[in-house]
């Protein structure tokens, strides 16, 4: 009964509701109920965090062979062979990184690969939704409505506004229709009546929605390729990364057309260009039988991975964060920290540095939020980067090191163009801490950011005179 509670659109009441009936069930030992039990006392869920007793929990599930208990340490290798998805994703991330095993392509592409299938048969059956990403750096006030179940006032007011020709809302209906959310019944014709209204009013991703309709077959458009063929390449045509996708799948397939794999990769290529996930699973794919740069596929497959349904702990450690629940934010970012995803790396080091956490001891807060950093800026964040440098210059969580902390400033300035990085290093040689003058004019004859660290910190300007 919890279960079914929670798989359906729910309200926090109706979640409290599943999870006191969870709590039945797992006191009568059923492991589904122990393992939900686990997962709320590990991660916080309605307020219920005590870490000591989900580790006990979790024990008591690994001996009786749950998968999932088996996720901690040394058990993701068990728990991937179980058929966690999420173990999967961290020992693929762990492989590719290197992090407690030896440096491996091929057993990193091997662990994304199963969850980049799984993920992409949820995007085609539409089930995926992108979750937002929010960094505790640059935390905005207002997130974008992620409501479960769309209000039928609202409802009602979106119909008026869509007939009356407002092209954003006729997509959003015709997408809701299309896969049945926010509480609406998947309706076939609704779709396709708006897909076309807005499609008819130029909208590409109506036109894009309308060839998949066509290319799948239903009801309401029974399948065709021809029509398919002509709405994909109107969305194609207006630069869609959906249509594009489409066309690139008709030419895959040989769906009327030939087969062309060239054509295919071209426009798999150029809609993955546009961060279309299907189309990134579909390269990586191609890739992946063609043994091309490994490199280039692994990175594809980890991108789909990363649209998996686990993503919802971004919004409740988000919102955690933003009520005062740091430790229970922590733990949740942790685990997408500890799946690779460089978002959450960054978040769990922003807690851990300001030391507001209680489940970890303070003086273990500045070495494990390097670590962190470190993870953060191999995955190209410059802030990251910067922050290493920083960890070295003051000697938070390492021993002072002004030469390596110009190191981590200089890949910044180099590679990310950092303004902040390039002033550091200027002040560093200003004042004489070890750091060679050779280096700060490369950056600064290289780098066309000068006028970024004029504007920010106009003491830089005697500075750049001093040392030109």
């Amino acid at each position: 009964m919890g279960i079914k509670i929670l798989q359906q659109p729910k309200s926090r009441k109706q979640k409290t509701e599943a999870y006191k009936l969870f709590a039945k069930a797992s006191d009568m030992g059923n492991l589904k109920a122990m393992e939900k039990m686990a997962d709320a006392l590990l991660f916080g869920n309605f307020g219920m965090q005590n870490i000591t007793a989900a580790i006990q929990l979790y024990e008591s599930l690994a001996k009786e062979g749950s998968y999932k208990a088996q996720n901690a340490l040394i058990y993701y290798t068990f728990g991937s062979a179980g058929g966690s998805m999420i173990s999967q994703m961290i020992l693929g991330y762990r492989y590719l990184s290197g992090i407690g095993v030896l440096q491996n392509c091929e057993a990193a592409l091997s662990h994304y690969k199963k969850v980049a299938d799984y993920i992409a048969d949820k995007l085609e059956k539409s089930e995926g939704v992108p979750v937002e990403k929010v960094r505790l750096t640059e935390r905005p006030e207002n997130l974008s409505s992620n409501s479960e179940i769309l209000d039928w006032d609202i409802y009602q007011y979106y119909k008026f506004l869509a007939e009356r020709g407002d092209v954003q809302i006729q997509v959003s209906l015709g997408q809701l229709h299309l896969i049945g959310r926010k509480g609406l019944d998947q309706d076939y014709y609704k779709a396709l009546y708006y897909f076309l209204k807005a499609a008819k009013a130029g909208s590409a991703n109506a036109m894009a929605f309308i060839g998949k309709m066509y290319l799948e077959g239903n009801v309401a458009a029974p399948q065709n390729n021809a029509t398919a063929f002509k709405y994909f390449s109107m969305a194609a045509n207006k630069g869609n990364a959906i249509g594009l996708h489409g066309l690139g799948l008709l030419y895959f397939y040989g769906k009327g057309v030939p087969v062309n794999y060239a054509e295919a990769l071209k426009y798999f290529q150029k809609a993955a260009e546009k961060g279309w996930p299907d189309a990134q699973f579909q390269l990586g794919f191609m890739y992946y039988c063609n043994l091309l740069d490994f490199s280039l596929y692994i990175q594809l497959y980890k991108g789909v991975c990363e649209l998996g349904h686990w993503t919802e702990k971004f919004l409740t450690a988000y919102f955690a964060y933003k009520n005062g629940d740091i430790d229970s934010s922590l733990v949740q970012y942790a685990l997408l920290a500890e799946m690779g995803y460089e978002v959450a790396q960054s978040n769990s080091a922003f807690i851990l540095e300001s030391k507001k956490a209680k489940i970890l001891e303070k003086e273990k807060m500045y070495p494990m939020a390097l670590l962190l950093w470190n993870r953060a800026a191999i995955q190209g964040n410059a802030f990251a980067r910067v922050k290493i440098g920083d960890y070295h210059y003051y000697g938070y969580g390492t021993k002072k090191d002004y030469q390596t902390a110009a190191a981590h400033y200089s890949i910044a300035a180099n590679k990310h163009h950092s303004a902040q990085a390039m002033f550091n290093l200027a002040y560093m040689y200003e004042h004489g801490l070890g750091i060679a003058k050779v280096i700060v004019l490369v950056i600064i004859q290289r780098s066309n950011a000068i006028s970024k660290i004029i504007t920010k910190y106009p003491g830089a300007k005697f500075i750049n005179l001093a040392i030109s």
